[in-house]
Order: C-alpha cells, then structure tokens, then sequence
C-alpha cells in the first residue's frame, strides 16, 4: 500500500498494464470472458438507445452537429460522425436511464463511456465483431483495475465513470487500431491527463453526469489516434510522484492494477441494474421489494399498515443517495428513501416510478409516496460502510401495524454474487427498445447481436438501416 506523498512504487505499473493490453486477443480470452463481453454489449445497447431521445442525448446530439459532418460512426437516433463524436453523443445517450451496467470495486459504469468509444473505432476501422469484443473486454480491464486501485477514497470528490474510464476507453480504442505496448503507453499517459469528472453536479441535479462518460469516451479515443501516430505521453501516469494514484487518491494499492493481470479478467465482476436510479439504492430496493412479497401486501396494504421506514446504509453510497424529498426524476434516482418507498408501495422501481408528474419544485409531488417518505429515516452503520467496496451493504426495518419486518443484504440483484441470467438481461433490452423503436426492431438487433462474434465489419451491424439513426432531433425534446 502507497498514499499520496510516499515512496515512488518500485514496479512501473503503467507498462505493465499496457503491454497486457495491448498484446491481448480474441483468442487469448476465455469463452466465459467472451460470454460476459457479449452480455455487457447488450445491457448497454439498450440503455443507449433508450437514452438516446431523452432532453439530455438530444443537447448532445445538437452539439455533435456542430463538429462537421462525416460517415465514420453512428450516432443513435441522429445519423453519423466523426469516430470521436460519435463516442460523446452515444457516450452521453448511455448513462442517461440509470440503467447501464456498475462495477463494485471500481465504483464505474464501464459500459456508457468505453462500449461506445469501441463501437465508434470498430465503425471507422471496419473492425470485425471479434476485435471489437476483445476490445471491450480490455477496456473493461483497465478501468476495473485503476478503479478498483484509487478506491474507496477516489470516490468522495471524483465520478469514476468519467475519471478511471478515460483510461479505459484509451485501452478498448488501443486495442482496435492495434497500438504497440510503448503506443498503449502514451494513449494511457495522454488518456489520464485528461481524465476529470466532479461530483459536484450531483447538488444541483446537473445534466454533468451524463456529459462524463461522453467526454471519457471522447477522450479515450483521442488518446488512442495520439498514441498510434507517436504523440507521447506520460510514461508513469498511474505510479509516478505527480501521477492519477496520487492526485486522485487519498490512500491507492497499485497491486490492484497488476494483481493476476492477464490471468483474471474483471469484466467477469460486472454488475447490472434492474432498477432505474442509482446503483447505491440496489440493495435496499432489493429488501423492500423482498419485506412486500413475504407480506404480500399491495399498494394500499403499505400506506395503511406501515408505521415506520428505516433504512441503514454505508457512508460513501449514502453521500450520493442522501435526498429525502427530490423535486425532479433525475434526484429522486439519487434517493435512497424515494427509491424504498416506491418500491415498497408499488412493488417495482422502473422508469413509470419517476415520471414528471410525479414531482414538483417542492418536493414528490406523488400523495401516497409523499406519505410513506415522511415515516422514513436513512443513516449510516459504520459495520456497513465497513464493508465497502467489496460489497454494498444494507439493513431494513418496516415497521407495521401488524410486526415488524426485516431484511438485510450485501449484494444487488444483478452482481457477480447475486447475478441475473442473460434471458432476464435481454428481456429488460427488448422492453427498453422495443417502447421506444419498435418490437420488430429490438428483435432483428437482438438477433444480430447473438452472432457479434461471426460479424466480419462492425459497421454493419449497427447501420442505420437498424432505424437507429433515423430519427433527427426534435426541437419539442431540447427546448
């Protein structure tokens, strides 16, 4: 272990980790690591194209316009761009819903800025499907692993999702223009100078998050084209004096980045979400839909007979998910005790459950989740905030007039440790895409993206032809 003033790391940790980056291929990967690619490639395709006709992708979009015009890369929902910019507006579309996929240790959504930074190289370069999943399980690694190195301190001031992922685009896009381990260098060099992502957003509710993993992405490949034409950048970006672990880090473990590195491949550890808010309310939606079904209540059994709502968390996730009365969608996705209670009242945490009219400038608008937020507490266990990273735990106690009920759990449905199957992520695609594109649509691409493993160009499989890209921006949506 090393923290910010100490001894220089003895081991160079950045050529390390881009020589295993950038000499690994397909056929290097084990099937169970393709398999864990491919799931990860679905999950997100559905966030981005969900997300790509909210307000947030449509602003993005308008500025992408503004970059010229070029056939390199699609833009989901409003037609191609250059590589780069491409990457930003799908990159921004991605993380939109609160859908997109979470890594425990890392504390990133690895897939809303590195998938879409690999679609867009894979496009431009003709890759073929097995390049591009090699290129998203490296990414993938990449940012797991520096993630995993600066945490949990990192995590206090910094979004990973826009900070540990620049790299992680770098190594995917790398990986796809073939970049020499001294080339991987200089992109992760170039990648983590420009790596920057503030949770100061998050008081105001600000559109910032979503512009993170966009400018990651964005970021990412720019590091990757400067790295490939011989732009050097710093050799030591992870462990040296002036270096990401100790600018970023209160206390880092670099042993984190090189531990069985190409042995054991992280994208394995991929977590996904079934709920449409923040990954730290997982666990305790998880309890609340749990107390309702062992009580079998329904929605007026819940407002009539519970007296009380307690809800205990640990430290970092509770700084994120705070709010106790969020007057807008977005921040009621980062409320814990908005989440529980529609969950608990209604017995399902998806997008209806922060529809507009459901807040107001005052508060939740809702009467009957209104109710149950007054008769709810939300605090932090130190045996909890113990626990994390590894795991994200949570207790809750419902008291009723009937008893009192609890649950408690380490682990969010959809994590390694309590995983869903692949049928159950491609069912959560087929809704997201088909409300939105169609169901004869959702379907010919889940078709496609069985066989992304036999594509001889990527570029094909995600042409607008797909009706996609079709869809220009509508003013009504960024006004």
């Amino acid at each position: 272990m090393s923290s910010r003033g100490g001894a220089d790391l003895s081991g160079p940790v950045t050529r390390i980790l881009a020589e295993v980056l950038a000499r690994t291929r397909y056929d290097d990967l084990p099937t169970d690591v393709i398999h864990h690619a491919q799931r990860s490639v679905t999950d997100w395709l559905g966030s981005a194209l969900g997300g790509s006709i909210e307000k947030p992708a449509r602003l993005a979009q308008q500025i992408a316009a503004r970059f010229g015009t070029s056939n390199e890369a699609t833009i989901f929902s409003a037609g191609r761009a250059s590589a780069p910019v491409a990457a930003f507006a799908n990159g921004v579309a991605s993380h939109i819903l609160e859908l997109d996929d979470i890594h425990k240790g890392s504390t990133v959504h690895a897939a809303a800025p590195i998938i879409p930074a690999a679609l867009a190289v894979a496009e431009r370069e003709h890759a073929d499907g097995r390049a591009f999943l090699t290129a998203v399980t490296v990414g993938y690694e990449a940012a797991f692993r520096i993630g995993e190195a600066v945490n949990p301190s990192h995590y206090y001031f910094f979004h990973p999702t826009g900070t540990v992922a620049t790299f992680g685009s770098a190594a995917a896009a790398g990986s796809l223009l073939r970049l020499s381990a001294r080339q991987m260098v200089d992109a992760l060099g170039s990648a983590g100078t420009q790596a920057a992502a503030l949770w100061e957003f998050n008081a105001d509710g600000a559109m910032s998050k979503h512009l993170h993993p966009g400018k990651a992405a964005m970021n990412g490949i720019l590091a990757a084209d400067l790295g490939k034409v011989g732009f050097t950048g710093a050799t030591r970006i992870l462990e040296g004096k002036r270096g990401f672990f100790r600018a970023m880090s209160e206390s880092f473990d670099a042993s984190r980045v090189t531990d069985r590195l190409g042995a054991r491949w992280k994208i394995g550890e991929n977590g996904y979400k079934l709920y449409a808010c923040c990954g730290h309310t997982h666990t305790a939606v998880d309890c609340a839909l749990e107390i309702r079904a062992r009580r079998q209540w329904s929605n007026d059994d819940v407002l009539r007979d519970v007296r009380g709502i307690t809800i205990e968390t640990y430290g970092p996730g509770y700084e994120i998910v705070k709010e106790m009365n969020p007057p807008t969608p977005y921040r009621a996705k980062f409320s814990l005790a908005y989440c529980v209670a529609a969950a608990l009242l209604e017995g399902e945490l998806g997008l209806e459950q922060f529809s507009a009219d459901r807040f107001s400038d005052d508060g939740v608008r809702d009467r009957a989740i209104a109710e149950l937020l007054r008769r709810a507490r939300v605090s932090v266990a130190d045996d909890l905030t113990a626990k994390y990273p590894a795991a994200w735990p949570v207790r809750l106690t419902v008291e009723s007039a009937s008893g009192v009920e609890r649950a408690a759990g380490d682990y969010p449905k959809g994590h390694a440790e309590n995983p869903v199957s692949t049928e159950d992520l491609e069912r959560k695609f087929s809704a997201l895409v088909g409300s939105r594109f169609g169901r004869p649509t959702a379907d010919a691409m889940l078709s496609a993206l069985h066989s992304i493993d036999r594509c001889p160009d990527v570029s094909d499989l995600f042409r607008l032809r797909q009706g996609f890209g079709e869809t220009s921006v509508a003013p009504a949506l960024v006004s």
